[in-house]
């Protein structure tokens, strides 16, 4: 029922459909939302505000005005009314909602920008209509109206489903996961849980209590208690959630009976069995309830870190058996896998009757309607999308090659063609290229006989780990395959100008902030993917009020400084009320990219940091939107500014590692503008300079006696040898360099590492002699 109550209704009332407890509601049909606009002939008001405004940011805040100051009908407003009383009536006291947008089939496209319709949260009965409309105005932000004006999409044809749902009370709450998270073992059920909301365990403030219960026998086989120092609870008075310290016998109490554990252990057992797959579901036992009435499924979704594993080591093994062929088109490459078929080039589901199953569907973009397509596909090509698209989504969860946003793919590939979809690398081949069962498999050499794996293996191994710097995404495809252990280096700076272009602060102001998270995160996925399980040091970002003012929008948001080098950049931005929503969307991107996207090997970097006080305040910021150190989780700082490295030992004691830059280093401890040529010339900039060697040898030493690492992202390494030397003696842990002398510098820090060992063993025979 899409059409009628959004894809949230109709997931929920899947849930619902076989015997999983949702908390309760209601929903505000697709079809009361055109009551309300047939009612106040809003339609014809609307279309006059498209064709008069002068851009679609004045026509959003025009048509919001329209339905925010138009009354519901007094039959509708009397229906809703009613629905939550008769919910009030179910729980036996006053409740409040959450109010959740819900979009229809009519408009799905736009569920491809996750999130870009309002819910609205901790709602009374005396503002529940008031919040209906707000979701109903969200449906014309600015950048919906733009999003169907490229498609063609009629905007006066647009509608939405409301769901009201009762806030839960919760008592506890937490995640379950049925298979093990950390061994991926699908023979239990692991269930974590703490008081309160579940914005303490999410955003790891308290160490959860847990339960691993056998699945054959659902009897409890581990058990443990952690002591809790907090929880999180709504406050009516200023209808916010607040932290709530706890000590004594509430945190020393496990939050959750085993009665209560094995109970939650049936309904995932449940939505396992529903949904074929492990399921990573979050749950929270309501106060307002008795056992088991009190046990709630919030949300459900696949278990991505264990199922992309097989998924990926299928992968590889179709890798080694794929030949080579003519390229027709290349795409992001979405849910990995290779698939070999006859194209279908589908534009609408209409014409898809007659698909059979094994085949390679290509179509502009999918929406919840192709699910039942979707699913008996080889593979699915998409002229349109992201990481965050539909199609990704849902490819990935169904297991299904897929690779998007290829922009032609519907023009170039001609429907009943032979074509390979290799998902691995995101490129499309002419041509049945994987070998038929009953031939060998290729084997994939060069041109010297010698494979992939075994060419790699001839790179020297070494002590000190070698990182790649990259700023573009996609480059990682040309890369990928270089002898580094990781990217000590992602810079940002590229995806905000080139894929988002808007200054962020224009984004939030526009209602837009989608834009920049999933054009972010899809960024850094797409290299965490490539690299995985090698880590990607993604850095926050450092643009100048010179080059923000360059993005779309930015002219308003950014001063004019005399010296942009050392002005408002860094972390002096993220902690300043003006800059800190925009610092925000950033965090919630790398967030997106480890937690939905389950890429844990992505960490973070804080550039240009001055003072203790502004990169405590950074990590707070960071903290309350979710991401807090952990072993999977490192979080870096920039050694850039002499400060840090003076303050060495107090900054060691707050972060898991430096990286130096030596470039504003070396200007800054010399006092030297590095893009003056005029004092290079004179030889007055130098990365070798004993003040600077001195001070990177200053913070290796402090910063291991706190236990954190160094690493170095500057050119010095790459450019002189001597100084690589200098980095490895003095104990670097790893350094980072630029693509092309990634080979250059593995084997010349090898033969370094080498021969500090051949010193070594020299000077302990000599010992020996006298």
């Amino acid at each position: 029922m899409i059409e009628l109550v959004g894809g949230k209704g109709a997931n929920l009332g899947e849930l619902v459909s076989f015997g999983i407890r949702v908390p309760p509601g209601f929903v505000i049909t697709s079809k009361s939302f055109d009551y309300f606009i047939e009612h106040n002939n809003l339609k014809n008001k609307i279309a006059d505000v498209l064709s008069s405004s002068k851009d679609s940011f004045e026509a959003s805040d025009r048509i919001k005005s329209l339905i925010m100051e138009s009354k519901i009908p007094e039959d509708l407003e009397q229906s809703i009314m009613s629905s939550f009383d008769e919910l009030r009536r179910k729980v036996g006291k006053d409740i409040l909602v959450a109010v959740r947008s819900s979009a229809t089939a009519e408009d799905i496209a736009e569920a491809s920008f996750a999130g870009q319709q309002d819910t609205y949260l901790n709602v009374d009965r005396e503002h529940l209509l008031e919040n209906v409309k707000k979701v109903w105005a969200s449906l014309y932000t600015a950048r919906a109206i733009e999003y169907r004006k490229s498609k063609s999409i009629d905007t006066l044809s647009v509608s939405m489903a409301v769901v009201v749902q009762k806030m839960v009370n919760s008592r506890t709450s937490g995640v379950m996961f049925t298979l093990h998270p950390a061994t991926g073992e699908s023979d239990v059920v692991v269930i974590e849980g703490s008081w309160g909301l579940g914005e303490a365990i999410v955003g790891g403030k308290v160490t959860p209590d847990e339960y691993v219960i056998d699945k054959a026998t659902l009897k409890v086989k581990e058990r443990k208690v952690s002591n809790k120092t907090l929880k999180i609870v709504y406050d009516k008075s200023t209808n916010t959630n607040k932290e709530i310290k706890i000590e004594g016998t509430e945190a020393e109490t496990i939050s959750f009976s085993e009665e209560e554990a094995i109970e939650l252990a049936k309904l995932g057992l449940k939505i396992e069995d529903h949904y074929k797959r492990p399921m990573d579901i979050e749950w929270a036992i309501d106060s307002d309830f008795v056992f088991p009435e009190s046990v709630f499924i919030v949300q459900a979704r696949p278990e991505t870190y264990w199922s992309s594993r097989k998924v990926e080591k299928k992968a590889e093994t179709e890798e080694k058996n794929l030949q080579t062929g003519k390229v027709i088109v290349k795409g992001l490459p979405a849910s990995p896998g290779i698939a070999s078929g006859i194209a279908r080039v589908i534009f609408d589901l209409s014409d898809a009757k007659d698909f059979q199953k094994g085949q390679i569907l290509v179509t502009r973009m999918t929406d919840p309607d192709w699910v039942p397509i979707m699913k008996i596909a080889g593979a699915i090509v998409t002229d349109e999308g992201g990481m965050t698209s539909h199609a990704s989504i849902v490819s990935r969860e169904l297991g299904v090659p897929a690779i998007v946003g290829s922009k032609d793919a519907t023009k170039v590939i001609k429907d009943g063609q032979e074509i390979t979809v290799d998902a691995i690398r995101g490129i499309v081949y002419d041509g049945r290229l994987l070998p038929k069962e009953e031939e060998k498999p290729a084997t994939t050499a060069s041109t010297t006989g010698l494979s992939k794996e075994l060419l790699m293996s001839l790179y020297p191994v070494t002590a000190t780990k070698i990182y790649m710097n990259l700023g573009e995404p996609t480059l990682i495809d040309k890369y990928q395959d270089l002898p580094f252990d990781g990217i000590g280096l992602m810079r940002i700076e590229f995806i905000v100008s080139e894929w988002v272009k808007y200054h962020p602060l224009y984004l939030i102001k526009t209602g837009q902030s989608n834009l920049f998270i999933d054009k972010l995160s899809e960024g850094v996925a797409k290299v965490a993917q490539a690299i995985y399980p090698r880590p990607v040091v993604v850095r926050f970002s450092d643009f100048k009020t010179n080059e923000y003012r360059k993005l779309q929008g930015g002219e308003e948001f950014e001063p004019e400084e005399r010296n942009p080098m050392i002005g408002w950049r860094g972390v002096s931005r993220y902690v300043s009320k003006v800059y800190e929503p925009a610092f925000r969307l950033e965090v919630r991107a790398i967030l997106k990219a480890r937690e939905e996207m389950g890429l844990k090997n992505v960490w973070v970097m804080f550039p240009f940091v001055r003072t203790t006080w502004e990169l405590r305040r950074a990590i707070s910021i960071m903290e309350e939107e979710g991401l807090r150190r952990s072993s999977d989780f490192k979080v870096w700082i920039m050694a850039e500014v002499p400060s840090v490295v003076v303050l060495a030992d107090e900054f060691s004691k707050m972060v898991d590692g430096f990286s130096v830059g030596s470039n504003d280093l070396t200007q800054l401890t010399l006092g030297v503008d590095r893009d003056s040529d005029l004092l290079a010339s004179m030889g007055y900039y130098d990365e070798r300079d004993p003040a600077v060697m001195a001070s990177i040898r200053r913070l290796i030493k402090t910063a291991h006696r706190n236990g954190a690492t160094v690493s170095i992202c500057g050119q010095a390494p790459s450019n002189y040898p001597e100084v690589a030397e200098q980095l490895v003696r003095a104990g670097i842990d790893s350094v980072s360099v630029n693509p092309d002398t990634v080979v250059r510098t593995r084997r010349y820090i090898a033969s370094v590492e080498h021969k500090i060992i051949l010193e070594e063993s020299s000077g302990a025979k000599r010992k020996m002699r006298y």
